[in-house]
């Protein structure tokens, strides 16, 4: 019974054109609309950072090398894990320092 008093609702176009009329309305409409461009904004950031990420450059140098033995295969996941660490942390700094601003 709810569901179709709502579809009858939904299907009158005078209501529908009075509803995106209204303030409430409206000013949803503006707020998911700037939800939308800033989750894309800082998605092209991020992907712009990865892609000139040292840890990026560093994982597709190491994955073109063939590892002699064990300890080579560790000296370099501990060298890509410190470049990742060190990018962590500068991006926190950089994240931190947006905000205060």
């Amino acid at each position: 019974m709810l569901s179709r008093m709502l579809g009858l609702l939904i299907n009158n176009l005078h209501l529908v054109e009075k509803l995106a009329e209204s303030r409430p309305i409206r000013r949803a409409a503006q707020i998911t609309a700037y939800a939308i461009t800033k989750a894309q904004i800082v998605g092209q950031d991020t992907s712009k950072r990865v892609l000139q990420s040292e840890t990026l450059r560093q994982v597709r140098q190491e994955a073109g090398k063939v590892p002699s033995d064990l300890g080579e295969i560790n000296n370099r996941l501990r060298r890509v894990r410190n470049t990742f660490v060190e990018e962590v942390k500068e991006g926190w700094k950089e994240g931190s320092g947006r905000i205060k601003k």
